[in-house]
């Protein structure tokens, strides 16, 4: 179960960072601008005519991104985009529009969307306000189908963020002759950084890492999987006490005939981490179900949707963490069997 919640946990977690990534690689975002300083998390929107003046920016544009609930059962992300962001050309419209300026008027991911049960031509109620659901459009990442995009204006006065954005979403021009895209990357994060001094230009794919929802969510699955694992690393250790406790003249019997105490510790150890790794596959399964029902369910699809899988490395991470408890679980009842006395152990009931 240890193992089960690790794998669900971080594969959730995960997803959500691919999901950013498959958001900024489908768009075309090559950097995103954001503030230096961790506290202060909003850029002034008045810094996109100084970003779009640089010579090596095609476009950058404002975007304000929140969680939100959109009823009591079902949250999602709500971006604010200008009505002509080049994040609009992957998306495809299904039902009805893009909205237009900045009228009261959202879009729904196809997801979202039927979770809900809306589609154009409804209204939403979001912190308040009543908004016109104006088109339903399938996206290229998970992110963007369990989503609601909406004018930046309107987000930004539902989130209080008047004349202020998350960060600004730049498109590069394409790299000088010679130049290696790594030197393009730099050479337009140092003009960006010196043009705007109080602004960070960080690589989409660096951000789609480090941004806080998904460092947020990494820490919580490692946390709570954290927990989990230690509880499995007590009921081993417990497991494989009792083990010992009831082998007792077993292995007096293994020591008269000449076994080191060494000997017996490694039989221990090796009969712990055979408990931790078939737990560990064990818990593949648990945590491989895991992942689908959070798939399934509204108000985590729009997260872990298309990502549901778990990828090799958290495979061979889980499964090494697996034996490694049940190894370090099986020391002490190791010890305790390899020291037993021959004699006693023999004469035990």
């Amino acid at each position: 179960m240890g193992i089960g919640a690790f794998v669900t946990l971080v594969g959730f977690s995960r997803s959500f960072e691919v999901g950013w990534e498959k958001l900024y690689e489908i768009a075309g975002t090559d950097i995103a601008v954001i503030q230096k300083t961790f506290m202060n998390s909003s850029v002034d929107q008045s810094a996109g005519a100084t970003l779009n003046a640089l010579p090596e920016i095609e476009t950058a544009e404002p975007m304000v991104v929140n969680m939100m609930d959109i009823t009591p059962e079902i949250n999602a992300l709500v971006y604010g985009w200008p009505d002509d962001a080049y994040e609009f050309a992957p998306l495809k419209i299904q039902q009805g529009r893009r909205f237009q300026d900045d009228a009261a008027e959202v879009m729904l991911g196809d997801l979202l969307s039927e979770s809900l049960g809306k589609k154009a031509g409804d209204t939403l109620d979001l912190q308040g306000t009543t908004f016109q659901i104006v088109g339903v459009f399938h996206g290229g990442s998970a992110l963007e189908a369990g989503a609601v995009i909406m004018p930046l204006g309107q987000m930004q006065r539902l989130s209080g963020m008047d004349g202020k954005v998350t960060a600004f979403h730049v498109r590069l021009k394409p790299a000088k002759p010679g130049e290696s895209a790594e030197e393009h990357m730099h050479r337009a994060q140092a003009a960006i950084e010196k043009a705007l001094p109080g602004l960070k230009a960080v690589p989409a794919m660096e951000r789609a890492s480090n941004n806080q929802l998904v460092v947020l969510a990494h820490a919580v699955a490692w946390g709570t999987s954290a927990i989990a694992l230690l509880v499995a690393a007590l009921g081993i250790a417990n497991t494989m006490a009792m083990s010992v406790f009831e082998r007792t003249r077993e292995i007096g019997v293994l020591r008269a005939l000449g076994w080191r105490r060494r000997r017996v510790m490694l039989l221990i150890l090796m009969e712990a981490a055979g408990l931790g790794l078939v737990g560990g596959l064990v818990g593949l399964l648990v945590g491989w179900g895991g992942l689908q029902v959070l798939a399934a369910i509204p108000q985590t699809a729009g997260i872990v949707s298309g990502a549901s899988g778990i990828a090799w490395g958290t495979m061979v991470e889980a499964l090494g963490i697996s034996i490694l408890v049940g190894v370090v679980a099986g020391i002490a009842p190791a010890y305790r069997g390899a020291r037993l006395s021959p004699v006693e152990a023999m004469r035990h009931e």
